[in-house]
This record gives structure tokens, C-alpha cells and sequence, in this order.
């Protein structure tokens, strides 16, 4: 079997890592060792922080819905469950933006379900 030389294989990968730890501090940008350690890191932190931006981005929802609700009189869980009831299908992305940007329409929205 004829020998392999991996120099440009190898150039390449490192580069790669290197690039990808761009703006890094100190020897973390500079060396790969250091820089693979740091890259694989973060692409874990990144992995994990999708997930959590949806529960928080949900929580920031339940909590703007709950603030708007209460000043109508009633409550998050009662309003919840009169939109099911009522087969409103809205979801709390969209009252929540509804109940910051056209306090108005999601007045309507609660007298429809109350």
C-alpha cells in the first residue's frame, strides 16, 4: 500500500478549527490544540441554547399574556382555557404580540372569550 502524506489534509483541517475560532481570546484563536478544545464548546453551548431560547422565548410570552390578561380582569389559566373552549386557535407567540403592539384587538379578543 503506497504511503499517505496528510500535510495538506491536515493544513486544511486545522485551518478550518482555526477559522472557526476566529475573535477567540488569547492562544485559544492563535493555537489549534487550544482552539479545537474551544470550538467544540461552544458548537455544544450553541446546541444546547437552540433548545432553551424556545422555553424562554415561551415563558416571555406566558408572562407579557398574563400582564395583559390581568388588566382585563382575568386570569393566564381562565383565558387559556376560554380560547380552547371558544376554538380560538391562536397561539401565545402571536397574542402576546397582539396584546403589546394593538392593545385594542386583544380587548376584543378577551371580550370574544369572556
Amino acid at each position: 500500500m503506497p504511503r499517505v502524506k496528510r500535510g495538506v489534509t491536515q493544513r486544511r483541517r486545522h485551518n478550518k478549527v482555526l477559522k472557526a475560532a476566529k475573535g477567540y481570546r488569547g492562544s485559544r484563536h492563535r493555537l489549534y490544540r487550544q482552539a479545537k478544545n474551544a470550538v467544540m464548546k461552544a458548537g455544544q453551548h450553541a446546541y444546547t441554547h437552540r433548545r432553551t431560547k424556545k422555553r424562554d422565548f415561551r415563558r416571555l410570552w406566558i408572562a407579557r399574556l398574563n400582564a395583559a390578561v390581568r388588566a382585563h380582569g382575568m386570569s393566564y389559566s381562565r383565558f387559556i382555557n376560554a380560547l380552547h373552549e371558544k376554538k380560538i386557535a391562536l397561539d401565545r407567540k402571536v397574542l402576546a404580540d397582539i396584546a403589546v403592539n394593538e392593545p385594542e384587538v386583544f380587548a376584543k379578543i378577551v371580550e370574544e372569550v369572556k
